[in-house]
């Protein structure tokens, strides 16, 4: 599979963003989702993780990054094989380029920040600046 990323851009300090992750050669349906970001000078690191959509509904969770929680939400369309990245409220530490990642066999747990060996596939990145 491989994915897309889009929807970066330059946004003020309290202003929105919304991510695409989109697939082609595949859907994402058996696939956990991770973002990750990483900022300049810095190493990727992840932020949030989803289990595959047709998991058992008591296999894995939804993880965020208690420095995103409760500003960004991950949501998924499978008939387009697209994962969006809700980003509300952003910060100036939120700047760096974002990433998704997909994984057959990877498993969110729901309390456990997402590792970038973890993940199999991966999108280009897409930039975000939050700057007044």
């Amino acid at each position: 599979v491989q994915l897309v990323e889009s929807g970066g851009g330059l946004v003020q300090p309290g202003g929105s963003l919304t991510l695409s992750c989109a697939a082609s050669g595949g859907t994402l349906d058996s696939y956990a989702i991770g973002w990750f970001r990483q900022a300049a000078g810095k190493e990727r690191e992840g932020f949030l993780c989803t289990k595959p959509s047709d998991a058992l509904p008591h296999y894995g969770g939804t993880y965020y990054a208690d420095s995103v929680k409760g500003r960004f939400t991950i949501s998924r369309d499978n008939a387009k094989s697209t994962v969006t990245l809700q980003m509300n409220n952003l910060k100036p530490e939120d700047t760096g380029i974002y990433y998704c990642a997909a994984d057959l066999i990877y498993y969110c747990s729901g309390d456990q920040r997402p590792k970038t060996p973890e993940f199999e596939y991966w999108g280009q990145g897409t930039r975000v600046t939050v700057s007044s």
